[in-house]
């Protein structure tokens, strides 16, 4: 099979968000495409919902996130879809690790100590318990693999470590008018921290060489989008 041209994938993409975006009930519009990543399209559906899971994982309301939040929940989106193309998860998470990622979010909403409350909560966003469950376990596995497949090249060494001790740690303790704490009681927790960088580093590095790499069209925002 012949691979579609940019172009004409281009093409075929801007017709398709135009057909979806007509298509209503009433006048009201079902959906449409709002990204396609390497031939795999994102709906408008999916970018709401990941709208309204970072909601309900921050304590905050959907209708409260910025155009500029919005749309970086949208590349967001694109890049889990580009990592999942990389490390694509087979299997759940542990049901305990996706349990207590639920119960952190619920701890973020003090009105729902009932699990009655708690759906009420889940419905107000749009949500399900089924729905939540899988989009926490997807999230845990795929950085997970994320980690595997970086974590083997970061080395934090003693050097750094006491360098971030007296660079940064002390003087900010001193500013603080804390008890400075002694290298040795601090320093898993400073290569921890060192490690954390680096990982957020190689991961912010890979996903630009894959955006690079891919072919990523996105139709212009709609009137409304536009004035959120």
């Amino acid at each position: 099979m012949k691979r579609i041209k940019f172009g004409t994938q281009c093409a075929v993409l801007m017709v398709l968000s135009m057909v979806l975006a007509t298509m209503a009930t009433g006048g009201q519009v079902v959906d449409r495409v709002v990204s396609n990543v390497n031939g795999h399209v994102l709906l408008q559906s999916d970018w709401e919902q990941e709208v309204a899971f970072e909601a309900l994982s921050n304590g905050r309301d959907p209708d409260s996130f910025t155009s500029a939040e919005r749309k970086a929940v949208l590349d967001r989106l694109i890049d889990q879809e580009l990592l999942r193309e990389q490390v694509r998860p087979a299997q759940p998470a542990p049901s305990e690790q996706v349990a207590a990622r639920i119960a952190e979010v619920r701890n973020l909403h003090p009105d729902c100590a009932t699990d009655d409350a708690w759906r009420a909560i889940l419905q107000r966003y749009g949500l399900t318990q089924s729905s939540l469950e899988k989009h926490l376990s997807d999230q845990i596995q795929l950085m997970r693999l994320v980690e595997d497949r970086l974590r083997p090249s970061i080395h934090i060494d003693q050097q750094a470590v006491e360098t971030y001790y007296h660079d940064r740690l002390l003087p900010e303790m001193k500013k603080a008018g804390s008890r400075a704490a002694p290298l040795t009681e601090v320093f898993g927790r400073i290569k921890d921290l060192l490690a954390q960088q680096k990982m957020n580093e190689l991961l912010s590095g890979w996903l630009a060489n894959l955006r690079s790499g891919s072919h990523i069209l996105a139709p212009e925002p709609s009137a409304g989008e536009q004035n959120r």
